[in-house]
């Protein structure tokens, strides 16, 4: 019988176990002591240690003795520079951010989707103003604050968007957009215009503009984005960025075998 999600092998426990120790570390907490990460994962603090010393003889987390934490190790910085390398869809698009980073002097981003209902900067590309958007490899932002995830929310599934909507919209600035019909509308006008405009969702003074990736099969699979500051953002700013990155998306996802652009 096929084992499930909730079946795991005989013998997987413990990576399960170790999984869910690296998954606690995030930017909102990257280090922790043993007892609170114990109880984080709901594991006692026999078997937590014993598994932060499995995964600190590897490298794969970090303990500082003078505060009594971990964090996590260099280990995980190598493996995750090998995993971003291997990713086509990071080798495709990269000329294409590039020179949208160049055109407009802001900065570009790749970002996929991360678990249900976040997006995951997996490459980007810095413009060349000092003071830029607030942008940064590998982190994670809610799909329903950002410009990458409305501009894949317009094009996922109904019933994929439905449950997300099933949760209260956590307001992250004082714009942020919590009224569920108001949220639809934008996604409506992301669909009709091709990308999607966010003017101070996620973070105050910031204004970013995202439009989504397609496959071969024309499914949604990323987006990218254009951030800057409010300052250099004016409304008047929009069609011309907008355009900009909706047609080097249109860019990428022909080279994704996508032929919806022509």
């Amino acid at each position: 019988m096929m084992k499930t999600k909730t079946q795991p092998y005989p013998g997987t426990q413990a990576v399960l176990r170790a999984m869910s120790l690296l998954k606690a570390f995030d930017d909102e907490r990257r280090e922790w002591g043993l007892a609170e990460l114990a109880q984080e994962v709901g594991l006692n603090k026999t078997t937590t240690f014993r598994l932060l010393t499995a995964l600190e003889s590897e490298g794969m987390v970090a303990r500082r003795p003078s505060h009594e934490t971990y964090t996590l190790g260099p280990e995980i910085v190598v493996l995750g520079g090998r995993a971003l390398r291997a990713n086509d869809l990071r080798s495709l698009a990269r000329p294409e951010l590039e020179q949208m980073a160049a055109a407009s002097g802001e900065t570009a981003t790749l970002e996929i989707t991360s678990g249900e209902d976040h997006v995951l900067i997996i490459d980007e590309v810095i413009g060349n103003h000092l003071v830029g958007s607030s942008q940064s490899l590998g982190t994670r932002w809610p799909m329903v604050a950002t410009s990458t995830g409305i501009a894949m929310l317009a094009h996922l599934p109904e019933a994929r968007v439905a449950k997300i909507l099933e949760r209260p919209l956590a307001p992250l600035t004082p714009k942020t957009v919590t009224d569920t019909a108001v949220f639809r509308q934008e996604l409506a006008q992301t669909r009709q215009r091709g990308y999607s405009f966010l003017q101070e969702w996620l973070e105050e003074g910031l204004i970013v503009v995202g439009a989504p990736l397609f496959n071969h099969d024309g499914q949604v699979v990323a987006a990218i984005s254009l951030g800057a500051p409010a300052n250099r953002f004016p409304s008047e700013r929009e069609p011309e960025m907008g355009q900009l990155v909706r047609e080097t998306a249109v860019c990428i996802s022909a080279r994704l075998g996508w032929e919806g652009g022509q």
